[in-house]
């Protein structure tokens, strides 16, 4: 009688609409998925939360949790998490799933244990992790020597913006247990894709980080950004992105996704207005490098009464399903 072959352990790391495909990927490689997710999030309905109850914010974690219910074909669930009033004195923008998640907070005081209740409610196969228990903000340093604490400022326009030299979270704040132990005993982490500063460095620069990847003996895969963000990333090419992650989190990473899909157009005329541009791609001969065609091929509209910034294009659930399956799974 052959052995049942144990679930693929994966750890993605990131926030926002990024790790999304990467979590419905791994969902049809019927992998046992934990992601640990950045909570340093200050503006659009997640902010206005945060600034009433004092929380953690949710939107990201409520992301996972909408992916991680695709598994199953439980539709009505991930509709109920990402459904945004239009409409309503006070609602206009709130998201559903962000006052569901608060609500768990308020009567549990934790967001860690809001989430496990979350996940049994909707019976969702997976565990979203918040990166650390502590109610923190992210502050953005500059290389001119000016800060400034805010995640939502990294969405403000501006004519020329300065040159970021890293960010932080305040005030310092610890590396969840579940999510150190979750880094620890994983076969595979995938950082990305997703904002370089707000979503993927702000869940990497909590204390114990490193020491979690120095423990672990994952293959760890990093997914490289479409697109610049002109509040972010200008002119940081993809070899700048990478460089960036291994400090971060102390260690090479053994594998680079890069897309080699064009860019239709007319998506890049829209992300030109806002002076945002494709990553270049100077990773040359770099072993480690996977090169392909990874683009979904829907360009995402934004609803007007979202005020959060969000990605035209997003990466293929399924075509990123298929480069898993080759190299990691």
């Amino acid at each position: 009688m052959s052995k049942v072959k144990n679930p693929l352990k994966v750890v993605i790391m990131g926030g926002g609409t990024g790790t999304f495909p990467v979590i419905s990927a791994f969902q049809k490689l019927d992998a046992d998925i934990s992601t640990v997710i950045a909570v340093s999030d200050s503006g659009g309905s997640t902010g206005r939360i945060r600034d009433e109850f004092g929380f953690q914010p949710v939107g990201d974690l409520r992301q996972s949790l909408a992916a991680l219910a695709e598994k199953g074909n439980e539709e009505w669930i991930k509709k109920i998490l990402l459904y945004r009033f239009d409409k309503g004195e006070g609602l206009k923008g709130h998201n559903l799933g962000n006052l569901l998640l608060t609500a768990l907070q308020d009567m549990t005081g934790d967001t860690t244990q809001a989430l496990e209740i979350a996940e049994k409610i909707f019976r969702i196969e997976g565990t979203v992790i918040p990166v650390t228990r502590e109610v923190v903000g992210l502050q953005i340093n500059y290389e001119d020597g000016t800060s400034i604490i805010g995640e939502h400022t990294l969405d403000e326009p501006t004519a020329e913006p300065k040159k970021i030299s890293n960010v932080a979270l305040v005030p310092h704040a610890p590396m969840n247990p579940q999510a150190a132990t979750a880094i620890e005993v994983a076969a595979v982490i995938v950082i990305g894709p997703g904002d370089y500063y707000a979503s993927l460095m702000s869940t990497l620069v909590a204390e114990g980080t490193q020491a979690a990847f120095a423990k672990t003996k994952a293959k760890i895969m990093y997914v490289v950004n479409l697109m610049t963000r002109w509040t972010q990333t200008q002119n940081m090419t993809a070899q700048d992105h990478v460089v960036g992650i291994e400090a971060a989190i102390g260690r090479s990473v053994d594998l680079i996704l890069v897309n080699t899909q064009p860019i239709p157009e007319s998506a890049q005329s829209l992300y030109a207005k806002e002076r945002e541009f494709p990553v270049t791609d100077d990773l040359g001969s770099d072993p480690r490098v996977i090169r392909r065609p990874i683009i979904s091929d829907e360009v995402v509209e934004k609803i007007a009464y979202d005020t959060a910034h969000r990605s035209l294009l997003r990466h293929d659930s399924h075509k990123l399903e298929l480069v898993l399956a080759e190299v990691l799974v």
